[in-house]
């Protein structure tokens, strides 16, 4: 309804004003206000005008109502309130409407072909395998998963992909710390190696190394087998993870294959054709002044090992030459200052930037008794994100990672995540669904009957016309979350939905001895059902039946 009412009022200006604004974009909202008192919807419209054309608001809001009225059966009536706002209120049955619609549509209710024939890849996680996976990896992984899904909602072909970085100091870094622990199983007392890692899970790695060749391998720290091995361990760890979270990606690309198919040599080649790269101090480096940047960076060390740019630029042209429409990266607040560079070398070399969309994501930091929880990785001091779902289960770690604007820090608290009540919004909105589900049981005991005849007409009370808005919201929410490819706002939504749904059943019993009120009702919970299932399968969490 909103789109209809701005669609509406844009032909209306077009019509009576078409002389005098001729060309000109008239930038006006049409929004759902917080007082009902205002209407369904409320338009700035006569305000925007008036600075364009030279003229009194309110006269304008009088000309454009005066054209409007009675061309949408929907629109009940038509108010004018200073200085010139245009509200609109809506036939109860516009609203009434929407449950057979849902009802009807169901699962699709309001899902698009936007994307029809189009490929989205997605690029989400691809944290180095040195490590578990940790609450900063969690948060980018449920955001990728949910932005995906969102996508796939309205109609793409979306690839999850994880980008496996396999090579550089840290794999070497890696492996030799996994040698230093199973020459200690072995009887020899050696150093994790500076910068190396120092978390249990390396003795577990020695651990079954040593199970799988003995001692094999003693005295051999430059066999590659420790990294091989490693990074083999760590990729089952990060897919496992990712699994208990419901998130399986579809491709995995190994870094290494950057330099095995000659991609790496190739760009830095392009790059020099260009003269866009010099030698310096035993380095090249790539001239990213000339795009704006404070200072030049290097592409290839003094040592000859190539900087993390330098196969980044590699593997998003790579990307590029593939048929995706469109290529999204989601990245830690970290980068903000790096992708610009690879886009710009990108740009460079005549790739077709504009199919890439980045979005960055600030950090998370765990909260137990209003008290931040410190970790450092490299330590090995720190709670993995396997650890937070077995507290506080998959469901509530999905929901509390996108229940914030992904530019915001996230304060994961964890005693809140651990509640089993209405304080815990993951709580609230389970219960809600489950609760539906066993009144809808609860109405066959009572031989109800089928409901598919409920009259719609009889939803009249306050509570069932405003929870019926509220249903009515899902489409432009969705519609939102599509274009700002922002999870939050479904989150908000949803709990919205559950606070009308919970404040419509503690006024009003479902089923009652007015079989035919009862059979209207449970229409409308059947709808709020529908709805709270499809918005919690987008978010990837469970809708239960029991609780």
């Amino acid at each position: 309804m909103t789109n209809n009412i701005k669609q509406l009022l844009e032909n209306t200006i077009n019509k009576i004003y078409s002389d005098i604004i001729d060309d000109q974009q008239v930038n006006f909202t049409v929004e759902r206000p917080n007082n009902d008192k205002y209407g369904d919807f409320s338009s700035n419209i006569a305000l925007k005008l008036a600075s364009v054309i030279k003229k009194n608001p309110i006269l304008i809001a009088e000309n454009i109502v005066e054209e409007i009225k009675d061309k949408n059966k929907m629109i009940e009536k038509i108010e004018i309130v200073k200085p010139g706002f245009i509200n609109f209120f809506i036939k109860d049955s516009y609203f009434q409407n929407i449950v057979e619609d849902v009802l009807s549509e169901n699962r699709n209710y309001k899902k698009t072909n936007f994307g029809k024939n189009k490929k989205v890849q997605v690029e989400f996680v691809s944290a180095n395998p040195t490590g578990p996976l940790t609450i900063g990896h969690g948060r980018q992984a449920v955001l990728g998963d949910t932005i995906s899904r969102i996508l796939e909602w309205n109609g793409y072909e979306v690839t999850r992909e994880y980008y496996f970085n396999d090579a550089g100091r840290q794999m070497r870094l890696l492996g030799e710390s996994v040698y230093a622990r199973y020459m200690e199983l072995l009887g020899e007392k050696l150093k994790i190696p500076k910068d190396g890692y120092e978390g249990g899970y390396i003795k577990d790695i020695a651990k079954l190394f040593l199970e799988n060749y003995g001692e094999k391998y003693r005295n051999n720290q430059s066999e590659k087998i420790f990294i091989d091995f490693s990074t083999e361990y760590m990729l089952r760890s990060i897919k496992s993870t990712l699994k208990k979270l419901n998130i399986i990606h579809d491709a995995y690309f190994n870094e290494k294959t950057l330099y095995d198919n000659g991609k790496i040599d190739e760009i830095l080649k392009k790059l020099e054709q260009k003269g866009s790269t010099y030698e310096s101090e035993g380095a090249i480096w790539f001239k990213t002044t000339e795009f704006g940047a404070e200072k030049d960076r290097v592409l290839v060390k003094s040592s000859g090992e190539p900087t993390y740019r330098l196969p980044d630029i590699a593997y998003h042209a790579q990307k590029l030459e593939q048929d995706y429409d469109q290529i999204i990266d989601i990245f830690g607040a970290d980068h903000h200052a790096t992708y610009p560079d690879v886009v710009s070398a990108l740009k460079l070399m005549d790739y077709d930037t504009s199919k890439i969309k980045v979005l960055l994501h600030q950090f998370v930091t765990l909260v137990r008794k209003n008290k931040k929880i410190k970790m450092s990785t490299r330590k090995g001091d720190f709670i993995t994100l396997d650890e937070l779902i077995s507290i506080a289960g998959s469901d509530v770690v999905r929901y509390f990672f996108i229940m914030r604007n992904m530019g915001s820090h996230l304060n994961f608290d964890i005693e809140l995540a651990q509640k089993e009540t209405d304080e815990n919004p993951v709580y609230y909105l389970q219960y809600a669904h489950a609760r539906i589900s066993n009144v809808i049981k609860h109405s066959k005991l009572k031989e109800i009957g089928s409901f598919e005849d409920g009259n719609i007409e009889l939803l009249k009370e306050k509570e069932e016309i405003d929870i019926l808005k509220v249903i009515s919201e899902f489409e432009e929410t969705m519609e939102l979350c599509f274009t700002t490819l922002e999870p939050m706002y479904l989150a908000n939504y949803l709990h919205k939905l559950a606070t009308y749904f919970h404040k419509f059943y503690q006024r009003h019993r479902v089923v009652t001895e007015n079989k035919e009120l009862s059979k209207s009702r449970l229409k409308l919970i059947k709808s709020i059902k529908i709805i709270f299932s499809n918005c919690l399968n987008i978010l990837g969490i469970e809708a239960p039946e029991n609780m």
